[in-house]
């Protein structure tokens, strides 16, 4: 999901707690925050030497242990109001996929993608999901989409990564 079309999404469900699921079944807690909101440009070079440029916008979330057991999750209005005041400050890249960053004592910090979203009630569940990695110069390292597996295990020497 793109920076433009997740700022949309709150602004239609403004009258809805905003609730984050890191995992199937796994809610961030409703002592979340919104910490940071990150406007990074990525300008990379892949393991076959090909350049690549992109933008994204990472939102970061803090459970907070001095609200533990709190039984209200931020609006998603407040939420859009966060998001805008922060696009006052630093312009966002409309087009530039959204993260979500978020980790707790059980799951590993990570920045997730947003993969669906559901409504329920009054309720808007953004459904978060990790890309795993990928090799992005297969035909450079002679990776056929049938040996994937033998890409996972890149050995040195291999001429690949």
């Amino acid at each position: 999901m793109n920076t433009s079309d997740f700022i949309t999404l709150l602004a239609e469900h403004q009258d809805k707690s905003l609730l984050f699921e890191y995992a199937p079944g796994m809610l961030v807690g409703t002592n979340y925050h919104i910490t940071e909101v990150k406007h990074i440009t990525v300008d990379a070079v892949d393991c076959g030497a090909g350049t690549d440029f992109w933008k994204e916008t990472i939102i970061q979330l803090w459970e907070s242990p001095g609200e533990l057991g709190k039984s209200d999750y931020m609006s998603t209005y407040k939420a859009l109001a966060i998001l805008r005041k922060v696009g006052k400050m630093k312009s966002y890249e409309m087009d530039a996929v959204v993260k979500i960053e978020y980790g707790n004592t059980m799951f590993h910090t990570a920045q997730l993608h947003i993969s669906d979203f559901e409504i329920k009630k009054d309720q808007l569940i953004l459904k978060l999901t990790v890309n795993p990695t990928d090799c992005k110069a297969k035909e450079v390292c002679g990776i056929t989409e049938t040996n994937t597996e033998e890409a996972a295990s890149c050995a040195p020497g291999s001429g690949c990564c």
